[in-house]
């Protein structure tokens, strides 16, 4: 029986300590960075202009601000007028030609006939095959000048050069446009949060590092977390642009601004997540393991430090020593 007892609360204390050994952490102090909060835009990496293939009139416009494009979608039809009449005026030179070709077709045959009778001369064949020569290739040169008006008349048809949102059409039906005019400006849907940073606080920007967004502009109850991608060679206006890729940004308005929080400087201190932490008739306290048992040691917090992996990540300012082992409560 006393085995039996012995067993059980071994067992139990067994369980109990892989549970404590569970819910405690050793703190050491880390770099935690001093944060600054400034304010991105979404913006699309590349806004494309689709523009007029030929000069003439729009007859149609088939997209407006906000609209969703893909690819090679007609969104307008530019139409020239004059092309019609060229197109009519060659169609009518093809068919004179095809009659000419076809009489030079049948004077080589008659020639052929007679040569082989001995009637006409070599000359008269020659002449003859030199003609039709000379209609083939006149045919064959209108051909290939209506297929150049037929070619301009179907680039007419504006085009989306890129899949994206429409963010401007600067014209309505029946303006008049000349080549390479934007008929419509489309943003890419690779969208960013374009950061303007001043200049002093440049020098820690860089690619690859992790940076706050504000998650209540996300839709989100949390702050999410983006990535630097690009950190632009060149200064305007004495900021310095950076892109930041994050989750939801394709969900924004282009032209939105969201507040970003970026390094500034680190330095060293204490981050723990709020789940070991108790307040307490306005205090704020930490279960600390000591060889005596576990004690509750008031600390003070500073401000929130989340990170992807301790989303309610907090600084402690003081209280904690390197190495204290914290049990959660």
């Amino acid at each position: 029986m006393r085995g039996v007892i012995f067993c059980m609360a071994f067992a139990t204390t067994f369980r109990v300590l892989s549970a404590y050994a569970a819910t405690t952490i050793t703190v050491q102090p880390e770099l935690v960075p001093d944060e600054k909060a400034v304010f991105a835009t979404v913006e699309s990496r590349n806004v494309v202009p689709a523009r007029a293939r030929i000069p003439g009139t729009v007859v149609s416009l088939s997209v407006q601000d906000g609209d969703e494009v893909k690819q090679g979608q007609v969104i307008a039809q530019v139409v020239d007028e004059k092309l019609q009449l060229q197109l009519n005026s060659l169609d009518a030179q093809i068919a004179g030609l095809k009659s000419q070709l076809a009489e030079a077709q049948t004077d080589l045959a008659r020639a052929e006939i007679l040569a082989k009778q001995g009637a006409v001369s070599k000359q008269t064949l020659d002449q003859a095959r030199t003609a039709m020569e000379v209609a083939t290739s006149s045919l064959r040169a209108r051909v290939a000048e209506r297929a150049v008006v037929a070619q301009q008349m179907t680039e007419g048809n504006v085009l989306a050069p890129t899949t994206g949102r429409v963010l401007e059409v600067p014209l309505t039906r029946g303006t008049v446009v000349m080549a390479g005019e934007p008929i419509a400006q489309i943003a890419e849907h690779n969208f960013v949060l374009r950061l303007r940073v001043p200049e002093r606080q440049a020098r820690f920007l860089k690619a690859g590092d992790k940076v706050r967004v504000d998650g209540a502009a996300l839709g989100q109850k949390g702050d999410e977390f983006g990535t630097i991608v690009l950190v632009y060679p060149r200064i305007e206006e004495g900021r310095v642009l950076a892109d930041v890729t994050a989750e939801g940004v394709g969900a924004y308005f282009v032209g939105q601004r969201v507040r970003v929080w970026i390094d500034v400087e680190r330095r060293w201190s204490y981050r723990i997540s709020r789940r070991m932490v108790i307040e307490r008739h306005g205090l704020t306290y930490v279960r600390r393991r000591t060889e005596a048992g576990v004690v509750d040691t008031p600390v003070q917090l500073g401000r929130d430090l989340p990170t992807p992996t301790m989303p309610d990540g907090v600084e402690v300012l003081s209280g904690l020593n390197p190495g204290d082992v914290l049990v959660q409560p």
